[in-house]
């Protein structure tokens, strides 16, 4: 899990359609060949013909801002009610559902077709392909991001404990924890040995996840804002954006910053990173949305969209598709 794709998107990109859902859009769309799957706080789900937008199906769950996450043609996702789903990816229709203790907020990851995800009732979980339980883990506090798995093992992070949990995904018991001196809300990235943390706190924290022991810390140096977007790496570039306002680039061997860039509004948006290119909105009233240079951080693209993004784009083959807070979602590529 590091946000990023090796193949490059048509540029500059240009609006194929847009379609419009109830509520916002906070998680990423997933794109699967070609259809793309959407939550929204509408309480519904979406799924669309990628090429024209065109509504395949949509079933009502629960207001959702996680994103979606696809596998063997079924559909998982949680929602703020606690009911976490598997849904078919054709039709739309609910296979069964699994009650946790507190909300979801961030996508599940999949694990020798086991369901992995994490809720507010401090508990990460793992079921099997049929809703059934296998095991959870107690975390010392509410979960709200994904756990990314590497070698066997999840990641998972408590918002309020500042600690990293490792858990042995073949046992579902705790093996460790890299303690990071502050909360984070965010989805790590596992790089090698390398563990990648946006803090609360300013901070963005890199781990060697063999010796559970911080390599570096970068703050920014005037504004002390916190960071709640996940960050993204490619090519020994770590990329996250910030309250502040920007998006800091750093190297993930020394954590010097190669350069930051000034947005329109805060960044609560993910970046994602496609071949040599970095995908980023912002909070702005006007919804602007960014490609940068990914070793300069030069302004390649700006596009307007309608409304404040928080959702991360999901990235297809050949074009994104990104939500915002009026529950738009934009497919952007080529014509």
């Amino acid at each position: 899990m590091t946000g990023a794709v090796a193949h490059a998107l048509p540029h500059p990109l240009e609006e194929r359609w847009q379609f419009r859902t109830g509520d916002a859009i906070e998680g990423a769309p997933a794109i699967v060949g070609q259809q793309v799957f959407v939550a929204s706080l509408d309480k519904h789900l979406y799924a669309l013909e990628l090429p024209t937008g065109k509504l395949l199906w949509k079933t009502r769950l629960g207001p959702m801002k996680a994103a979606p996450t696809v596998h063997k043609n079924l559909v998982f996702i949680g929602d703020l009610e606690g009911t976490f789903y598997c849904l078919d990816a054709t039709t739309g229709k609910i296979r069964w559902k699994f009650a946790a203790d507190g909300e979801i907020h961030a996508a599940a990851n999949i694990y020798n077709d086991h369901i992995i995800f994490g809720a507010h009732d401090s508990q990460l979980y793992c079921l099997n392909s049929e809703g059934k339980k296998i095991w959870s883990v107690s975390i010392d506090g509410p979960i709200n991001a994904a756990a990314p798995i590497h070698d066997h093992r999840a990641f998972a992070t408590g918002c309020s404990d500042g600690v990293v949990h490792i858990v042995d995904l073949r046992t579902g018991k705790e093996i460790g924890s890299i303690a990071l001196g502050g909360e984070t809300v965010s989805t790590p990235a596992v790089v090698g040995n390398r563990l990648i943390v946006t803090m609360i706190s300013h901070q963005i924290v890199v781990a060697d996840i063999q010796k559970r022991d911080k390599l570096w810390t970068f703050e920014p140096p005037r504004r002390a804002m916190p960071f709640y977007s996940s960050p993204a790496v490619a090519q020994n570039i770590v990329v996250a954006g910030s309250r502040d306002r920007k998006v800091y680039a750093l190297d993930i061997t020394t954590g010097k910053k190669l350069w930051d860039f000034a947005t329109e509004g805060h960044v609560d948006a993910s970046p994602v990173i496609a071949a040599d290119k970095v995908y980023v909105g912002c909070l702005s009233r006007d919804g602007h949305f960014y490609v940068l240079d990914l070793k300069t951080g030069q302004k390649l693209q700006e596009i307007l969209l309608d409304a404040p993004i928080t959702s991360s784009a999901g990235i297809g083959s050949d074009c994104l598709c990104v939500g915002t807070d009026r529950g738009v979602l934009y497919c952007l590529g080529k014509k």
